[in-house]
């Protein structure tokens, strides 16, 4: 199927077996995934109402509403509330009619073939490349120095800027204060922070993977750096904070 817009919608299908899980069991197993990009961002997996388990699903009274996808009725999944929306023949995209959307964090598991996914679906269109660089690395917080390093791998990941990644050995460790923030994304992993100082400026401005996803395996154990909100020198030159939604 050729890629179908409506509004800020894109609607293509993919080739993956994608399947979601509540309570241990597949509520829902398809080769016939719709990838819908609600949010310019990431796609969101609708699935076809015919691979879905529907004595799963409980139709509530509730509706709700998008102006590029019309109205859903709320469905409870495996007991847990407002869990899916289901699109009828009315709605305005044509696609996605007959097609369930469940939500991703209300769901225990979701598999792209045999592999879980987490965070949201991946864009087939996001590249992580990580390389090796020679390049001389500074990083300043506060005009002190926290990283010095001349062997940093760089990580180009589509639609983001840039990430420097640090030996430790490399980065001033008695200036970091360990955080609980941990977050996980479904290119790179599960990476844990740290923060630099003691006021709320220096929340959690360090990361690393400790143990990455196979596509990202040369960024294992190093360190990077919020670019848009530390100072970063290459070769010598002050670069510019990056405008992101991370800024």
């Amino acid at each position: 199927m050729e890629p179908t817009k409506r509004g800020r919608v894109r609607v293509e299908t993919t080739a993956k077996r994608v399947r979601v899980y509540a309570e241990g069991r597949a509520v829902a197993d398809t080769t016939r995934a719709l990838l819908v990009w609600e949010v310019p961002y990431y796609p969101t997996y609708y699935f076809p109402a015919d691979d879905v388990r529907v004595e799963e699903l409980k139709a509530t009274a509730e509706t709700r509403h998008s102006p590029s996808r019309g109205d859903a009725v709320v469905h409870d999944v495996a007991g847990r509330p407002g869990a899916a929306l289901v699109y009828g023949d009315d709605a305005p995209l044509e696609e996605i009619r007959g097609h369930v959307r469940f939500d991703w964090n209300a769901m225990d598991n979701w598999f792209e073939e045999d592999e879980e996914v987490f965070v949201h679906a991946r864009d087939p269109y996001t590249r992580v490349d990580v390389l090796a660089s020679s390049r001389h690395v500074r990083v300043e917080v506060d005009g002190v120095t926290v990283a010095d390093s001349r062997s940093p791998r760089i990580l180009f990941e589509t639609g983001l800027p840039p990430r420097y990644y640090l030996p430790k050995t490399d980065v001033r460790l008695d200036l970091l204060r360990p955080s609980e923030t941990v977050t996980h994304c479904p290119y790179k992993g599960r990476a844990v922070y740290w923060s630099v100082g003691g006021d709320e400026s220096g929340r959690d401005l360090v990361w690393s993977y400790p143990t990455p996803l196979a596509e990202s395996q040369k960024i294992a154990g190093l360190v990077a750096f919020y670019d848009e909100k530390v100072d970063v020198y290459v070769d010598g030159v002050l670069q510019d904070r990056p405008k992101s939604k991370f800024a």
